[in-house]
């Protein structure tokens, strides 16, 4: 089955630092505060809103101190088959 991508991972990146400054903006907090209540460097956040680029445990701080920890969890959580093949793998 060939799957065809749409957006490239960079895409996706902006997607989600757009979603967390619009999250940010609405909610009165300025990048420096966010900065030092996630305890993420000012300099990582700024360039996380600019870029897309960020580690994991910084996105993971920022989204806690944000309260969107649930859908940070939930991801990946309900299974998505390509193939019939898989679900017969998985056992579901």
């Amino acid at each position: 089955m060939q799957e065809y991508i749409l957006e490239t991972p960079s895409e996706i990146d902006m997607k989600l630092a757009k979603r967390l400054k619009n999250i940010r903006r609405r909610r009165k907090i300025t990048q420096k505060q966010l900065a030092m209540r996630s305890n993420v460097s000012y300099a990582s956040l700024k360039k996380f809103e600019q870029t897309g680029e960020i580690s994991l445990i910084s996105l993971t701080k920022i989204v806690m101190e944000l309260g969107l920890t649930d859908e940070l969890n939930s991801l990946f959580t309900e299974p998505v088959y390509l193939s019939i093949d898989e679900v017969i793998r998985d056992g579901r």
